[in-house]
C-alpha cells in the first residue's frame, strides 16, 4: 500500500521523543493481536460505552478534547504524520488520558483489521483534499474506504466528515450517495453549515476560518441498505 504525503517535518522535541519511545509502544495498535482489533472495545483497560475512530487526527487537539470530555468512551486515533502522533502523546500525558489508542500509520491499513459493527462513530475531519484532478484518486473518501467504514459501524452508527474545500464536499456527497448505505442527516442548509453541538473545532478549521473559507459538516448515519460496492 503506497502512502502519499509527508511522514515527518521538524525534529521532535526531547519530551516528544521520550514519549515516542516510552508511551507509544503502550498505546500503539501496531502489534496487538488481530483478535483484539476485531473487537476494539477490548483494547481498553476498563469497559467503555462506545468506541470511536478518528482518521487523520493531525495534532490531536480534537481527539484529546473528546477523550477528556467522554472518559467512558474508547477512542482510536489514526495518523501517519509522526509529528502529529508526538503531539497527541504529549496531550495524553498532560491530560492523563487512558481511553485513547493510536494507529501511527495509514488508516487504510487499519480499517480492514477492525471487526464488523464494532464502532459507534467514525470521524474524518479536514482530510488532505488533493486538489489537483490527477491526484483525486488519493483522496481518502472512495468506495473502498466507504465500504470498510460502513462495515465497521454499528447499526445506526455515524460517519462524520468535515472539510473547507467545496469540491471535496461535493466529492464526498457523490461517493456516499453512490455507496448507498448511508443516510445524510441534513434536512436544511443550516444543518451542514453549522458544527454539531459542543464542537471543539480543530486547528485546521481555525486556519480555514482565518483565511475566509467556510467549513461544511456532513453527518451520515449507517442505514440498512448496502451500496453496490459491498
Amino acid at each position: 500500500m503506497r502512502f502519499y504525503g509527508r511522514r515527518k517535518s521538524r525534529p521532535l522535541k526531547p519530551r516528544q521523543q521520550r514519549l515516542m519511545e516510552e508511551l507509544l509502544p503502550k498505546v500503539s495498535l501496531r502489534n496487538v493481536p488481530p483478535a483484539l482489533l476485531r473487537t476494539p472495545a477490548g483494547l481498553f483497560e476498563r469497559p467503555v460505552a462506545r468506541v470511536v475512530l478518528e482518521i487523520g487526527f493531525g495534532g490531536g487537539e480534537h481527539l484529546a478534547r473528546r477523550a477528556r470530555e467522554h472518559p467512558d468512551w474508547g477512542f482510536i486515533g489514526a495518523e501517519p504524520f509522526i509529528n502529529g502522533v508526538a503531539k497527541m502523546l504529549v496531550a495524553m500525558e498532560d491530560l492523563a488520558l487512558d481511553n485513547v489508542r493510536l494507529w501511527d500509520g495509514d488508516a487504510r491499513a487499519l480499517l480492514p483489521r477492525i471487526g464488523d459493527a464494532t464502532l459507534a462513530e467514525v470521524w474524518l475531519l479536514y482530510p488532505d483534499p488533493w486538489p489537483k484532478k490527477r491526484h483525486h484518486k488519493r483522496r481518502f473518501v472512495n468506495q473502498e474506504n466507504l465500504r470498510h467504514i460502513h462495515r465497521i459501524l454499528e447499526p445506526g452508527g455515524v460517519f462524520f466528515f468535515a472539510s473547507d474545500i467545496p469540491d471535496y464536499v461535493r466529492w464526498t456527497l457523490l461517493h456516499v450517495r453512490r455507496h448507498g448505505g448511508f443516510d445524510w442527516l441534513a434536512t436544511r442548509a443550516e444543518d451542514w453549515r453549522t458544527p454539531p453541538a459542543g464542537w471543539p473545532g480543530t486547528r485546521y478549521e481555525s486556519k480555514a476560518l482565518r483565511e475566509g473559507r467556510t467549513p461544511a459538516y456532513l453527518l451520515f448515519r449507517k442505514s440498512g441498505a448496502h451500496g453496490p460496492s459491498r
